[in-house]
């Protein structure tokens, strides 16, 4: 699934934050994003799912028969169910609800939740069931049957929640937060996966560049608010703006 931004800025209270010209991402399996700290990277992204209101522009998304949709009348949460998913960057969780009962509330089906189902987690579908218990098997939680503790349990489980419903565009905000090194690598061994199988593309926004050059095959820079250099990772690492205005260099 693609996703394409034009004219897309954003402004508070006169003071411009984000200016894309245009942009398209998910075209090639697993995307970077990498930027300073107040480069505009979380701006940007709460624009392309609506989280945020832009001041002018449009971002359009790839159908399944190809035809592009304009996002802008649509609300964050009608964004997510035509598979545009992104982790969130803090922590947030479902504290009344067990590991297990917290992915099958993301495994339900929007018309199959409501008031009651909240409360009663009704039994879902088989194959479900299997994925979940798959999930749970493959990461370490402490106890998959009780809740959450860790700031790293609370951060995979985010990230197992978004993977369980299944996302075409899926985004994930520095992924590697609060994570031990070794589920890092599970994590993005999962999403290759899935990549590879052709069931979704990933744009990943991340300060370890050491995940990014490993993990993506195209990247974007973005920089006080645009972007500013993009391509494939060896092309970005030897570019001289990234390597002055993030390197260091």
């Amino acid at each position: 699934m693609k996703l394409s931004a034009t004219n897309l800025t954003k402004s508070y209270t006169g003071h411009p934050v984000l200016d894309i010209q245009n942009a398209s991402f998910g075209g090639h399996g697993i995307e970077g994003l990498i930027g300073p700290n107040g480069a505009g990277k979380s701006t940007l992204l709460g624009c392309l799912t609506r989280r945020i209101q832009a001041t002018t522009g449009d971002v359009r998304l790839d159908g399944d028969d190809g035809v592009p949709t304009s996002l802008m009348g649509y609300q964050s949460y009608e964004v997510a169910r035509m598979g545009l998913v992104k982790t969130n960057q803090r922590i947030q969780n479902f504290d009344s609800l067990t590991i297990r009962d917290s992915l099958r509330m993301a495994a339900t089906p929007s018309d199959k939740q409501d008031w009651r189902s909240v409360w009663t987690l009704a039994p879902i579908d088989d194959a479900l069931e299997a994925e979940i218990a798959t999930l749970l098997a493959r990461f370490p939680f402490s106890d998959p049957d009780g809740y959450a503790m860790s700031g790293g349990e609370k951060k995979l489980l985010d990230i197992l929640r978004c993977v369980i419903v299944k996302p075409k565009l899926f985004l994930m905000d520095e992924p590697t937060a609060g994570l031990p090194d070794e589920i890092t690598q599970d994590v993005m061994k999962l999403v290759r996966e899935k990549v590879d199988a052709g069931e979704m593309t990933v744009m990943i926004i991340e300060h370890d560049l050491d995940l990014i050059w490993k993990n993506c095959s195209y990247v974007h820079f973005l920089s006080e608010g645009s972007i500013l250099f993009e391509g494939k990772p060896d092309a970005v690492k030897k570019n001289r703006v990234v390597a002055e205005k993030y390197m260091g260099v």
